[in-house]
């Protein structure tokens, strides 16, 4: 049988990153390739006491069906929090609890996009957002990253070339893939100019609470004075990602369609999982695990850099991270990165995520890739980036 498949899933591909990961369950291969956090910050042992207590004493409520916005003492919660940080108006928004980040982003852009409505993002940028967003048939336009974010000139020329804008999607802590922090500079001027264009934001902040170094950066949605900010969170890198579970911060009006768009998508977020969300974070000493897991990405991300510093040649470039998971690296100008990764990962056993993975389209020209230190253990990292390193010395020189 011939099957007609709809224009929405039509152009969609595997991600190239789930395609890097077959290698990773190799014998022998080292991968620098997940982006998952890593498995020492799991509160394991309070996770466990929690879910205990929670089946214990709550079995219906954490088994049965619940409301879409979410487990309310958990919303509460985090609406105080986030007011603290300046990222929600009580006067003005709402919070639905999503499953997972990812899922935010999917219900902004199904909530607000019509097909052929241009969303603009950065470029690279998550390769699973994006797929999200090609998934309704919008016009995906990159604006290329600096050391401090979006292109801001280039950011205006789109949105005047394109008055089908309707969003504009930014990572604008520690971003996926490239590790890189939008200044409080550009975070202004990117608000100023959604607002002289008349689009929303979508600002999504997967990484913030894992800063280990250097200064916090007010969010966009603390700049937000008139309602176009979209905030997306998720505990998937503070506690554990398995649980799914993430939330949308946006004005009222906006978060009643979402949760119209989350009704017919899952019906609510997993129960179990908000429940012990809410009470991880309103019993037990969140900032104290929160520095924990700073302490373990701080020495993780110092242990690849220093790799690097040591192996790579001096002709490939690399981010240096405050925080998050990722380090970006890029060859010289005109290198064929795809082979390089291809090499990297048949002939060494180390698997890294070729860059345009994270291009508006695969075929858009590239020569980064990414490196994550956060899941491989410390000698695994170490060794991973020192084979990698070594392959760019016979590649490209001393």
């Amino acid at each position: 049988m011939e099957y007609k498949f709809s224009d929405k899933v039509t152009e969609l591909k595997p991600s190239a990153i789930r395609e890097i990961l077959k290698f990773t369950s190799l014998p022998g291969v080292i991968s620098l390739a997940a982006g998952n956090p890593a498995p020492e910050a799991f509160p394991s042992k309070e996770i466990g006491e929690i879910t205990q207590r929670i089946l214990s004493e709550e079995p219906v409520a954490a088994l049965q069906y619940s409301v879409t916005e979410g487990y309310t003492p958990l919303r509460e919660a985090l609406k105080k929090r986030l007011a603290e940080q300046g990222s929600f108006d009580p006067d003005i928004d709402d919070l639905i609890i999503t499953s997972g980040g990812q899922q935010a982003s999917e219900l902004s852009c199904k909530t607000f996009l019509n097909p052929g409505d241009a969303l603009i993002c950065e470029a690279p940028s998550f390769v699973g957002c994006l797929n999200a967003f090609k998934s309704y048939n919008s016009k995906l336009i990159g604006i290329g990253l600096e050391e401090d974010g979006m292109n801001i000139e280039k950011l205006e020329a789109a949105l005047k070339e394109n008055p089908s804008a309707k969003l504009i999607y930014v990572i604008a802590n520690f971003q996926n893939p490239t590790g890189l922090c939008t200044s409080f500079e550009k975070r202004k001027a990117i608000y100023d100019l959604a607002k002289k264009y008349d689009v929303m934001i979508l600002e999504d902040n997967p990484y913030g609470d894992i800063r280990f170094a250097g200064e916090n950066i007010p969010s966009i949605k603390s700049l937000d004075t008139d309602g176009r900010v979209i905030y997306a969170g998720s505990f998937s890198k503070i506690l554990a990602p398995g649980m799914r579970v993430g939330f949308v911060s946006a004005p009222k009006e906006v978060i009643q369609k979402i949760v119209v768009c989350k009704q017919v998508s899952d019906v609510h977020t997993n129960i179990l999982a908000q429940m012990i969300c809410h009470e991880y974070i309103t019993k037990y000493d969140l900032n104290a695990h929160l520095e924990d897991i700073r302490g373990i990405y701080r020495h993780k991300c110092g242990l690849m850099l220093d790799c690097i510093e040591k192996t790579f040649s001096p002709k490939v470039k690399y981010t240096r991270p405050q925080g998050g998971l990722f380090i970006w690296a890029t060859l010289p100008e005109g290198s064929d990165m795809p082979a390089f990764c291809k090499r990297a990962v048949e002939e060494y056993k180390v698997a890294v995520v070729p860059g345009n993975a994270f291009m508006i389209s695969e075929t858009d020209e590239t020569t980064s890739f990414r490196l994550n230190f956060s899941t491989p253990t410390d000698e695994q990292l170490v060794k991973g980036t020192q084979i990698i390193g070594s392959l760019t010395k016979e590649m490209f020189g001393e």
